[in-house]
């Protein structure tokens, strides 16, 4: 995200990665107003039966939106915010739907100011958007599946598999073939990847150095590893992020720091450690200032119709940061964060057990 002004009331942004929209479904809520660019048409133009006439020409203009809802599919390239007009040439009032897109700039409004948990997502968007993605290919014997790691998930990006006739299992074997399908996925790997970005290869067996040879091979400089997993397909994208396996490359990615400290919540869990989940005894630690972090998915805090243990989670998250925790805001678009779901959306480490 790039922060083009920022004060107590009003925040003007540019959107410049996809997970700015993630970031941004979760700013664009009630009680805060969008204004960007938008398309309406002239109400003047409508026909004789009332109404507005569809062969009118849509205008561009500066619209702000009190919104409604806001809908946004994860690492899709379009962010919808639904509202209310509160300020256009035309049309104060009605309905409108704002689409936000990359590069697009816009503007956030709240007359009460932002809360601390808006500003840090806001600061982790900015941060995330200067320290680039990581692709991440996994190979197989007869698939190869390229992901992108961003801030907030896992992103599949391409798909190639080998296909053949006569019996499957020799024509997979035969060296020149499969040789062929190396190439033509190191031609899409060049189509698709920037000069410069990372790439980590990793999959079960040989095959993914034979692919690291011939990325090379091709002219491939970027900053590149071969990682060892012991299972195929989304699963080795998940063990690569959950075991640390790619070394120093991921190692102050920020999705890989939130799946660690997830992963030791998990093992706090199985040993009785130092950890709490579950609303009574999350309140109970909270209220003991026991709380070195709070991991809770993004959304869950900005829920007004939830609460823990009659608390709203607002209260229990400045109580937190008062005594000096942290609390990190996850996302559900990584398989670590789709777990925390199934524990309330909200687990804290502990400084001791309580």
């Amino acid at each position: 995200m790039k922060i083009l002004k920022r004060d107590v009331h009003e925040w003007r942004l540019r959107v410049e990665t996809l997970d700015d929209l993630w970031v941004l479904a979760r700013l664009a809520r009630r009680g805060i107003s969008v204004a960007m660019l938008g398309e309406r048409r002239d109400q003047t133009t409508g026909g004789d039966e009332g109404g507005r006439s569809k062969q009118a020409e849509r205008k561009k203009m500066w619209i702000q939106l009190s919104v409604q809802t806001s809908e946004h599919q994860s690492f899709s390239d379009t962010l919808r915010v639904h509202g209310i007009i509160e300020e256009a040439p035309i049309d104060i009032g009605m309905h409108h739907t704002h689409m936000v897109e990359l590069r697009d700039e816009l503007v956030l409004l709240n007359s009460k100011g932002f809360s601390a948990m808006d500003l840090q997502l806001l600061k982790e968007s900015e941060a995330a958007s200067k320290q680039g993605r990581v692709a991440l290919l996994v190979v197989e014997g007869d698939e190869v599946i390229l992901y992108f790691i961003t801030a907030r998930g896992l992103r599949e990006s391409a798909t190639w598999t080998m296909r053949g006739g006569g019996k499957r299992g020799d024509l997979r074997q035969h060296d020149a073939i499969a040789s062929q399908f190396r190439a033509t996925v190191v031609d899409g790997l060049t189509q698709q990847l920037d000069d410069a970005m990372p790439l980590v290869v990793c999959g079960p067996g040989r095959n993914r150095d034979r692919m690291l040879d011939d990325l090379r091979s091709a002219g491939h400089q970027r900053p590149m590893v071969s990682v060892g997993t012991s299972m195929g397909g989304r699963g080795a994208a998940n063990e690569v992020l959950r075991d640390g396996l790619a070394g120093d490359l991921l190692a102050q990615h920020r999705m890989v720091q939130e799946i660690n400290l997830l992963e030791e919540a998990w093992t706090r869990i199985s040993t009785d450690g130092a950890v709490a989940y579950g609303s009574q005894s999350l309140k109970k630690a909270v209220q003991e200032g026991a709380v070195e972090r709070l991991l809770i998915l993004a959304d869950l805090i900005r829920d007004d119709t939830s609460s823990c243990d009659g608390t709203p989670w607002s209260t229990l998250v400045e109580q937190i940061t008062a005594f000096g925790g942290d609390v990190i805001q996850c996302s559900t678009d990584h398989d670590a964060g789709e777990q925390l779901i199934g524990y309330g959306g909200a687990v804290a480490l502990l400084r001791y057990a309580v």
